[in-house]
């Protein structure tokens, strides 16, 4: 079998380029790396994570529904960024305070024993998940 080496990208369909590049710079840490604008209209951004090497594609399509995330349509349920610890993700919850982001509280994930997690939404509804295991 052919080997697969790891995850080079995720791209998420985003509503506005111009207004999810911020967000997720200022309230992820992000770091834009670059943009591409195709002469259909489509619009895409490059971004890279702190800490580790996957590139966030937003994608802004040109023709759109404009409806929010939602997870219960066939496509993605959500995206999960694994943090250090879970003081860690207490951290984090000061950081979306700070950034006026409404999330979940911490929570045990039932379905992965020794583990926390908070749930959040980016400006298009997207469901985030920071997730931490126990020591």
């Amino acid at each position: 079998m052919p080997t697969l080496t790891g995850v080079h990208h995720v791209a998420l369909t985003v509503t506005d380029v111009d207004r999810s590049v911020p967000w997720y710079e200022r309230v992820l840490g992000f770091e834009s790396v670059g943009c591409d604008e195709q002469p259909n209209g489509m619009r895409k951004a490059f971004l890279r994570g702190p800490g580790f090497g996957i590139t966030l594609t937003l994608v802004q399509h040109p023709v759109s529904e404009h409806s929010l995330f939602d997870e219960r349509r066939p496509g993605l349920d959500h995206l999960t960024f694994s943090v250090p610890n879970p003081t860690c993700l207490r951290e984090w919850t000061d950081r979306l305070t700070e950034h006026g982001v409404t999330f979940s509280p911490i929570t045990e994930e039932h379905t992965a024993p020794g583990t926390e997690v908070i749930s959040l939404r980016d400006p298009d509804g997207i469901q985030l998940v920071l997730w931490a295991r126990d020591p």
